[in-house]
């Protein structure tokens, strides 16, 4: 029976999704939170690892002989050093799709904040701000309606296109940006541009692109100086891919009107991250992907990983 381990199951399962899918697959160990140094202590009889954001580094993949498999839960799998994996001839599978819909609905929910700044507005309404006012409504920050105005998506996936589906929805005209070379969408209501021109062009700018050597802070003074000044950006991807800093100037110098971002270069955030102190910027914890619904579908698609390995015919392997 194969030794299962989790070593940072926490975020997956705080307590209301089961690891049941996983226990029928062997003996299963399943640890909260894991510093990296500690990986191989507490793996050492490990079979199969699974880790969401604890990195699994060369030395300790040297140092695990038992290990056949490692299973990420989640999409990205830069974490693991699947190089050194493969010269093991140990499988590294992620899960490619399980939160689609939730980071789109997640995405929407930041723009809509920025138009409409709801909660700023019920706190107001909380402090008695209402029951003092002269008139039967107000406003504290500008209301903007979405109709008519342009979003563009930098990168064109499964999750930019459920986003681009509900901009639609709004009565947005969608402008799609990809990697160079990668083929335009099929369908007319999609207007493909090169990256540069969709910051010059949109209204609402929301990235939905892997971090890369070639996209690290490539959304940087350059592009964000192409913005109009009433266009928020919009990050739900990875944090890596703007340059905080020059972030912070431009909504300092109103370059750019907003930003929300749930992802930030170094997390848990740093107290000095530039963004923290910039104006008309929304942060929050990395939590898009994070519905009851979305973890427990990337359960049972690891399961289904860790499955199709016992099996002989490892699926989703990314070395």
């Amino acid at each position: 029976m194969a030794h299962i381990v989790v070593i940072d199951g926490y975020t997956l399962n705080p307590g209301d999704n089961p690891w049941t899918p996983l226990e029928r697959l062997g003996t299963l160990d399943v640890h909260d939170r894991t510093a990296p140094e500690s990986v191989v202590a507490l793996a050492e009889n490990a079979d199969i690892l699974i880790t969401n954001k604890c990195p699994i580094a060369a030395e300790a993949i040297e140092q695990l002989p038992a290990l056949k498999f490692i299973a990420v839960t989640a999409t990205g799998y830069n974490i693991v050093d699947v190089a050194a994996a493969r010269s093991r001839g140990i499988p590294v599978s992620n899960v490619p799709e399980y939160g689609t819909r939730t980071v789109a609905q997640f995405t929407w929910a930041l723009i809509l904040e920025l138009c409409h700044r709801v909660g700023r507005h019920a706190d107001s309404v909380a402090a008695g701000e209402w029951s003092k006012s002269p008139d039967f409504c107000y406003w504290l920050t500008p209301q903007v309606e979405l109709a008519g105005k342009r979003l563009g998506l930098v990168g064109y996936g499964r999750i930019a296109r459920q986003v681009a589906a509900i901009g639609r929805a709004f009565g947005m005209h969608v402008l799609a940006s990809g990697r160079p070379g990668s083929p335009a969408p099929r369908h007319n209501s999609v207007k493909w541009l090169p990256t540069e021109e969709v910051f010059a062009a949109a209204d609402v700018v929301s990235l939905h692109c892997p971090l890369t050597p070639q996209t690290e802070r490539f959304v940087n003074r350059r592009l964000l100086d192409r913005m109009n000044r009433n266009a928020f950006l919009i990050n739900t991807s990875r944090g890596g891919l703007v340059d905080e800093r020059d972030v912070a100037d431009a909504l300092r110098s109103g370059q750019i009107a907003g930003a929300a971002v749930d992802v930030v270069s170094q997390e848990p955030i740093h107290a000095d991250n530039p963004l923290l102190a910039a104006p008309n910027c929304l942060i929050t914890p990395h939590m898009a992907w994070s519905s009851q619904a979305a973890r427990q579908r990337l359960t049972q698609l690891t399961a289904e990983n860790v499955a199709a390995f016992l099996a002989g015919k490892p699926i989703n392997v990314v070395n």
